[in-house]
């Protein structure tokens, strides 16, 4: 049996393109309908358990599932932003509170995400180093952040402009990074949090300047009285909000009208929840609300079908594949004909050359087999991030 297997590995190892081909084709032949499985059952459980710790959200009149996935997953929002009174009115009526979330900025590649305290205790978010963010300007940032930026706690980041022309309506804020999250297994993994007043101030809805009462310096004073002081642009905003400039900053306008992109409302109950839904739909035009589990349910509703789809042709490729596999070995058994009568002239039996036929093939689909499993445990560990990036 050792001779057999040693001549079917000397072939083969001859013989390297064509033994190549055969494994990476069906590891490929059989990777793609299980890790496209694995993936999508994963991912569809991800998706669901985000969805089911998420009860109600309010966000702008458009598409219900881009207001789920840009809630839940932290993406940057192509709907119109609603006003923060929306979380007062959900306060006020009694059957709920809201978390605000806004999500316009980015420190790099990874999203700011502007909500309040309540967000962290809702989501079971507990801080592993430093502390959570209490002033104006800090933020704490996740775990895949803090290791993808090697940040530490009393490191800066700096919010990321929303596009690469705008040069006036935000800035760069240089925020202090007063907490790391423990790791959660999900993307708020991937966020760096600050309170939504932070991102407010990025907007440049808020800005402090110099004490320009104390201003020593003429050549930035236009005119000056005894009730006012008009200066010049050389008086510029903070980038940096410390305790000794926090007094400084101001808002311009209502709080209240300001900008979120959602609203994660957490019902008393589940009779709250549906009453809440119901007054909604009647007063708020310009408002949806809406269950985050249904809207991830229908997704996945056409998922499913599209997977099962691919899997079926899969299966119809597969198939032809093997044919042509089936038909590769048959013609190698064709010219190898000189390699087979010299075996039978020195004595091989016709068991021992179907034997050695045999053992080559066994080995092809064994190790064709064993790639596609290594394929499909590695996308298994990876799902998480492929989601997130779909």
């Amino acid at each position: 049996m050792n001779d057999i297997f040693y001549m079917a590995w000397k072939y083969l190892q001859f013989n390297k393109g064509k033994t190549i081909v055969l494994i990476g084709s069906i590891s490929l032949i059989l990777f793609l309908p299980a890790g496209l499985f694995v993936t999508v059952e994963q991912g569809s459980s991800k998706l669901t358990a985000r969805a089911e710790s998420t009860p109600i959200l309010i966000g702008p009149k458009g598409s219900s599932s881009d207001l789920t996935l840009n809630a839940l997953y932290f993406r940057k929002p192509t709907l119109e932003s609603i006003s923060f009174n929306q979380v007062s009115l959900i306060s006020e009526s009694g059957l709920a509170y809201g978390i605000p979330l806004h999500l316009r900025y980015s420190v790099e590649e990874f999203p700011i995400v502007g909500t309040t305290l309540e967000y962290f205790e809702y989501r079971n978010l507990n801080v592993s180093e430093g502390r959570n963010f209490a002033m104006l300007g800090e933020c704490v940032v996740g775990a895949n952040v803090a290791q993808a930026l090697s940040l530490s706690v009393g490191d800066f980041v700096f919010s990321t402009p929303a596009g690469a022309f705008d040069v006036a309506g935000t800035f760069p804020l240089k925020m202090p990074v007063v907490g790391i999250l423990e790791a959660a297994g999900n993307a708020d993994d991937n966020a760096v949090f600050s309170d939504v007043k932070s991102a407010w101030v990025i907007s440049g809805l808020a800005h402090g300047h110099q004490n320009v009462t104390e201003a020593t310096d003429e050549r930035s004073v236009i005119e000056k009285d005894d009730d006012n002081i008009i200066v010049n642009a050389s008086v510029l905003s903070y980038t940096e909000i410390t305790p000794d400039n926090l007094s400084s900053f101001h808002f311009h306008g209502n709080p209240d009208e300001f900008p979120i992109d959602a609203v994660i409302v957490v019902p008393q109950n589940k009779k709250a929840g549906i009453l809440l839904r119901g007054r909604y739909q009647e007063t708020e035009p310009d408002i949806q609300m809406i269950v985050p589990l249904t809207v991830i349910n229908d997704l996945l509703n056409t998922v499913f079908a599209v997977r099962d789809y691919v899997i079926l042709a899969g299966a119809g490729v597969a198939i032809a594949a093997f044919c042509i596999m089936s038909l590769v070995f048959a013609l190698s058994v064709r010219m190898r004909k000189r390699e087979i009568e010299t075996i039978k002239k020195i004595g091989g039996t016709k068991q021992r050359l179907k034997g050695i036929l045999s053992t080559e093939i066994i080995i092809v689909v064994i190790s064709g087999v064993c790639l596609a499993i290594v394929f499909t445990v590695v996308i298994s560990l990876f799902s998480d991030l492929l989601i997130m990036i779909i």
